[in-house]
């Protein structure tokens, strides 16, 4: 997970960050039957308890609002939430026509009528749609033999109908996105979907990318080259993982080949980066019951209760959640995939009706005296601007929430250059916080420093 440690102008403070992270599920086993609440319990269940993974892995992600073989019955996964306590990403189906699409929306009032807050409690958010503007491309109708999507102006027109339906019940706060893949996000054609969203899910899978280098040693900068291109195109929104994997088993695309060693290598290197610091949905726990499809995602074999088919324990220190935690004072930097860094600015009255400037300085290793940095000499960062200020007491279940997200980024952090995050009124008398997260891989660790040569995050007056 993420830790977000917080410096001041004299101080720094830790904070314990948590983010959902579970796996995709689908409304039916690999031979067409239905899923019951039974399975999707045992499922939940089995994935807060997969060894190697610090009982992390809370949440899941549907497709559907609607049980397998309904018309309109809300899916028994919901039920199956509630009694494990398993937080939902939730999905409607929204290739298949208006009509169809109706029925997903009477599905989801139906389990908020239904279920209430013991079900609109645990809904992380909600999307509309998954992968219908990549199917609607030229790419996906060539991949799929046809066009099995929809069209950019449908998604938003669908998304429409999902805030009227949820307006006024117990999931009216519940931010709506919509998922596809990133190279649907990067395509200006689907700008308007974007525009309609709170947030951006994005599934990537390095291993299709067949007409590129795509071996998996490649896989970890194929990854983050899709993530920040669709965090580049979200205008500020947050990103969320919703789909990604590397098969244990099925054909070698172009350079990449399955198997489990292959999964495990990019387990280390992507879940183990994402967990706890960006909403991920892994693909997935098991796809092997009964059949087994080529290619195979599955974490767990046709055995739900077998232990994962490679070890899930991460090896780059990765932590696990301790979200009443405070950590105190803190005075040297980090940012990298499972730690970011929240400073705190205090801006005197003097600075009333004047323009301030968030700035990251990285000077030369060289040319510091009474300060150094260790960096990987990879990806950027962005800043979040936070709703308050933190103080030595502040956890994670008490941080100030993020009322700016995507403030400013730094798309790739080079030695020997300062850097303009943000330009804005000079919020004087008060104190203000931001929140710098790693992007790009990015690893940095520093010691704050404004003498003789400045290195770190400042406010300056423009």
């Amino acid at each position: 997970m993420r830790i977000s440690i917080a410096i001041a102008a004299t101080a720094a403070f830790t904070l314990a960050h948590a983010q959902y992270s579970g796996f995709n599920y689908g409304s039916t086993f690999t031979d067409g039957s239905a899923k019951q609440q039974a399975d999707f319990e045992a499922e939940f269940t089995r994935s807060k308890n997969l060894q190697g993974t610090n009982g992390r892995l809370t949440s899941a992600r549907l497709y559907t609002m609607i049980q397998a073989d309904t018309t309109d019955t809300p899916i028994s996964a919901i039920p199956a939430a509630i009694n494990t306590q398993t937080t939902l990403l939730l999905g409607l189906w929204a290739s298949a026509g208006q009509d169809d699409f109706i029925n997903e929306v009477i599905a989801l009032t139906s389990a908020i009528t239904q279920y209430g807050t013991n079900f609109t409690s645990l809904v992380a958010g909600i999307s509309v749609g998954s992968e219908d503007l990549y199917r609607n491309s030229p790419t996906g109708i060539q991949a799929n033999g046809y066009n099995g999507g929809a069209q950019p102006s449908d998604i938003v027109r669908y998304i429409s109908q999902v805030r009227n339906a949820i307006s006024g019940t117990s999931a009216s706060a519940i931010s709506v996105g919509h998922v596809d893949t990133w190279t649907a996000w990067v395509n200006g054609s689907n700008a308007e979907v974007i525009s309609s969203c709170d947030w951006l899910g994005m599934d990537a899978y390095p291993y299709f990318q067949n007409t590129i280098a795509n071996s998996i040693d490649v896989g970890n900068s194929t990854f983050y080259d899709a993530y920040d291109a669709t965090q580049g195109v979200a205008g500020g929104r947050p990103v969320w993982v919703t789909e990604t994997g590397w098969p244990v088993s099925g054909p070698q695309q172009n350079q990449a080949v399955a198997s489990t060693q292959n999964a495990e290598i990019y387990w280390q290197q992507i879940a183990c980066s994402l967990l706890g610091r960006y909403n991920t949905f892994w693909y997935i726990l098991q796809d092997a019951e009964p059949t087994t499809p080529s290619p195979s995602f599955g974490i767990i074999g046709s055995d739900l209760s077998s232990a994962p088919l490679f070890d899930l324990t991460c090896s780059n220190g990765n932590v696990h959640s301790q979200p009443d935690t405070a950590y105190g004072t803190q005075y040297n930097g980090t940012i990298n995939p499972t730690v970011s860094t929240i400073f705190n600015f205090d801006l005197p009255a003097s600075y009333a009706r004047q323009t301030c400037s968030l700035v990251f300085l990285f000077p030369e290793q060289a040319a510091l005296q009474t300060s150094a940095y260790t960096f990987n000499g990879q990806g950027g960062m962005a800043v979040n601007e936070l709703s308050s200020a933190v103080t030595a007491q502040t956890t994670y279940n008490t941080v100030p929430q993020v009322s700016v997200s995507g403030r400013g980024t730094i798309i790739s952090l080079q030695p020997g250059n300062s850097y303009v995050m943000a330009t804005q009124a000079c919020a004087a008398g008060f104190r203000v916080a931001y929140e710098f997260v790693s992007t790009g891989g990015l690893d940095l660790e520093y010691f704050q420093d404004d003498n003789p040569s400045p290195l770190g995050a400042f406010i300056t007056i423009c």
